[in-house]
């Protein structure tokens, strides 16, 4: 049985997308109206100065939940918070849940995304089964795998709202038990921690993921449903004082209702919250609980970049300005290790977030060409170090030259520096072009590489 949400009928998701398809008609250039993002492009190039900003308020619910055939029918600016607490309610979830609470569905889709069922259930987009796609010429297109627009699915991915928009969509849903029970893992160095996951990813766990502290502390976190705590076992609950990650470091085995597991990450950002002062005892306990997400933290970081607040101190008491490091790489896992030993020498932020993926079917997906049946590793690193004299984004082009020489990918949710040639070689542009000029004749939305690097 269908069980719909009684806030958003089928009737107003009909009534909206035809008004937005109405205020699209001849507007020229368009952005999404969206309360949040989780995109790092600041400045001009993440404003969309000039676009026409089409409001998609009306277009972020739940319409079904359907616990018989485990699919759910989402509205393209659903977060994945909002989807979570309708799937929960049935004892479902959705195969890969982001680990922000402010990230929407379209979002994953059109910009991937990764968690700790990656290494089983792949990325967001391979759970869709049929999308509502509204393309820049104002077309509204019903996109399915094996359908008319079958070359739109597949390019889809990776395409960051440069096809076109996802209104609707179905996505595979899977079920869930109460409790999660971690086990976190230690590691001395990066060899035996590549090793682990490659073990561990084939041993039948839910989830999989894991944080370097430094080069000689690595662990990797398996997470197993259950039905209830082991006896005497504690509920954690990292809302409050205790910060997560750092849990791992003083809890071997620790517990987690499902949807406090789900959003493990998100009351501090992964660790990020620390340069607000959040992970101080003091502050934490006057900093509200419901400021406590990375939505907030995000604002308060996309408003230094815009006026440069924290730079313009630095200069003023004579310490070197940084560059902000914020990047998600795919490393084939037998990598992984030379990765973090160069990361280690060039970079050194830390902690880093470790994600096992494996695509989850024979499916190629050609803006983002990994290859099937290959573990590979997400690595995550979000920070700032002190700038090079006389160039500001040495160090994110010292990541991506790297990334290619190891055979990996690069997420484009942030700050992109290859030059447009080395870019479309990494992003198939062939095949990204042929579907431009298909579904985007006239241009009326800019192209990948212009999108993601502001030029």
């Amino acid at each position: 049985m269908v069980t719909l949400v009684p806030s958003v009928s089928r009737a107003a998701h009909d009534t909206a997308v035809a008004e937005l398809r109405r205020r699209r008609s001849g507007a020229g250039r368009v952005q999404l109206g969206k309360p949040s993002s989780n995109l790092f492009r600041f400045g001009d190039r993440d404003t969309g100065r000039g676009a026409t900003r089409l409001d998609t308020s009306a277009l972020d619910g739940v319409l079904a939940v359907d616990p018989v055939t485990l699919t759910a029918e989402v509205q393209g600016m659903a977060t994945y918070e909002t989807i979570v607490d309708a799937t929960l309610a049935h004892g479902l979830m959705p195969l890969v849940v982001p680990q922000l609470k402010t990230i929407t569905l379209g979002g994953a889709v059109t910009g991937l995304g990764v968690e700790s069922t990656s290494f089983r259930n792949g990325l967001p987009h391979e759970s869709v089964l049929e999308m509502d796609v509204l393309t820049p010429a104002g077309e509204l297109l019903h996109v399915t795998p094996d359908g008319e627009h079958s070359d739109l699915f597949v390019a889809f991915p990776n395409s960051y709202g440069t096809l076109g928009y996802a209104l609707r969509l179905v996505v595979e849903l899977a079920p869930v038990r109460p409790f999660v029970r971690l086990t976190h893992h230690r590691y001395p160095s990066a060899i035996p921690a590549a090793a682990g996951i490659e073990e561990l990813a084939g041993s039948g766990a839910d989830f999989l993921d894991g944080v370097v502290f430094d080069a000689g502390e690595h662990y990797l976190s398996v997470g197993e449903f259950v039905d209830a705590p082991m006896p005497g076992a504690r509920i954690s609950d990292y809302t409050g004082q205790e910060v997560f990650y750092r849990s791992l470091q003083r809890r071997p085995v620790d517990h987690l209702t499902v949807r406090d597991y789900l959003w493990r990450w998100d009351p501090d950002w992964f660790w990020c919250s620390r340069a607000f002062g959040v992970q101080h005892p003091l502050v934490r306990r006057f900093w509200p609980r419901r400021f406590r997400r990375s939505d907030v933290y995000r604002r308060l970081v996309a408003l230094d970049q815009r006026y440069g607040a924290s730079n313009r101190v630095r200069a003023a008491i004579g310490v070197p300005t940084e560059e902000m490091v914020v990047q998600d790489v795919e490393i084939p896992v037998e990598r992984l290790a030379e990765f973090l030993a160069f990361f280690h020498a060039e970079v050194g932020i830390a902690p880093v977030w470790l994600c096992p993926l494996r695509l989850r079917g024979e499916r190629s997906w050609p803006l983002y060409p990994m290859e099937p049946g290959r573990l590979y590793v997400n690595v995550g690193f979000w920070s700032s170090v002190p700038e090079r004299p006389g160039d500001p984004w040495a160090h994110n082009r010292l990541v991506e030259e790297c990334v290619a020489e190891l055979g990996g990918h690069k997420s484009l949710y942030s700050t992109v520096h290859y030059g447009e040639d080395e870019f479309w070689s990494h992003y198939n542009g062939a095949a990204y072009r042929a579907v431009k000029q298909r579904y985007d004749p006239a241009g009326q939305a800019p192209d990948l590489y212009r999108k993601v690097t502001g030029r």
